[in-house]
C-alpha cells in the first residue's frame, strides 16, 4: 500500500467525525468578538483598522483557542483507533507503524491548515462588515493578512507535533489532554521570558505579541527575529515528530 493510499484511508476514518464543525468554533468566536469590541472605537478617520482588528482577534486565538482546538483534534484522530481494539487490528496489517503515524500527523496538520483558512475567511468577512459599517475607508491588506496567517500556521507546527507526540506516548487520552492543556496555559507567561524559544506552545502567541509591539511603537523593523528561532523551532519539530513516529503503537504491542 502506497503512502497516498494510506493517507486517503486516514482521511476517510475522520470523515464522519465532528472535526470540521470544531475548526469553525474558535475562529468564529474570537474574530466576531474581537472585531465587534474594537469596531465601536472606529471613526471614518481611523487608520490601520485592519491591523488593529487582526491583532485584537489573533492574540487570544494564538495563545489559547487555536492550541485548545488542536488538542481536541489530536484526541479525535487518536480516538478513532481506541474502540474495539482498533489499534491492534490496524497494527496487524502489513503496514509500517511509522507510516501510519506520519499519515495521522499529516491529517492533523491538514486540519490545522483548514482552521487557519477558516480564520482568514471569517476575519475578512467580519472586518469588511466592521469597516463598512463604521465608514472606515481603508483598503483590505490581503497580503498582510495572508502573511500573518501563514506565520501562525508555521509557528503552530512544532506545537502540534508536541501535542501529537504526547497523545501517542500515553495510553489514556484523558491524561494526554490534561497534560497538553497544562502546557498551553502558561504559554503567555513563558513568552515573556528567555525560555520562550524552547517552548513550542507559545510560538504562535509570541509571533502575535511581536506584531502587537511593532504596531504599538509603529516600528519598521520586526521584533520577531528568525534567528535563532528558526533552527531551534525546526529542531524541536523534528525531535517531537521523531518521538511520535518511533513510539506510535509501541504501548499497544506490549
Amino acid at each position: 500500500m502506497s503512502f497516498l493510499e494510506l493517507l486517503k484511508i486516514e482521511f476517510m476514518k475522520v470523515k464522519r467525525s465532528k472535526i470540521v464543525p470544531l475548526i469553525f468554533i474558535a475562529p468564529l468566536l474570537v474574530v466576531v468578538s474581537g472585531v465587534a469590541n474594537l469596531s465601536v472605537y472606529f471613526t471614518p478617520e481611523y487608520t490601520n483598522a485592519w491591523s488593529a482588528m487582526f491583532i485584537q482577534s489573533a492574540l487570544v486565538y494564538a495563545y489559547y483557542l487555536l492550541p485548545f482546538s488542536m488538542i481536541v483534534v489530536c484526541v479525535m484522530i487518536a480516538g478513532r483507533e481506541n474502540g474495539n481494539n482498533g489499534m491492534l487490528k490496524m497494527l496487524a496489517l502489513p503496514i509500517s507503524r511509522y507510516a501510519l503515524s506520519i499519515a495521522k500527523f499529516c491529517v492533523l496538520a491538514f486540519y490545522l491548515f483548514m482552521e487557519m483558512v477558516v480564520f482568514f475567511v471569517v476575519f475578512i468577512i467580519a472586518g469588511t462588515i466592521a469597516t463598512s459599517t463604521m465608514g472606515v475607508d481603508e483598503a483590505m491588506p490581503v497580503i498582510y493578512l495572508m502573511k500573518w496567517c501563514i506565520g501562525l500556521f508555521l509557528t503552530m507546527l512544532p506545537c502540534v507535533g508536541t501535542m501529537w507526540a504526547i497523545t501517542v506516548l500515553f495510553e489514556k487520552l484523558l491524561f494526554s489532554v490534561g497534560l497538553n492543556l497544562l502546557l498551553v496555559i502558561p504559554g503567555v507567561l513563558v513568552a515573556n521570558t528567555p525560555l520562550w524559544i524552547a517552548y513550542p506552545y507559545c510560538y504562535s502567541g509570541y509571533l502575535v505579541s511581536c506584531s502587537l509591539h511593532d504596531f504599538t511603537v509603529e516600528s519598521n523593523t520586526l521584533t520577531f527575529s528568525m534567528f535563532p528561532f528558526l533552527p531551534i523551532a525546526m529542531l524541536v519539530f523534528v525531535l517531537v515528530l521523531a518521538v511520535a513516529i518511533t513510539q506510535f503503537g509501541k504501548k499497544e504491542m506490549r
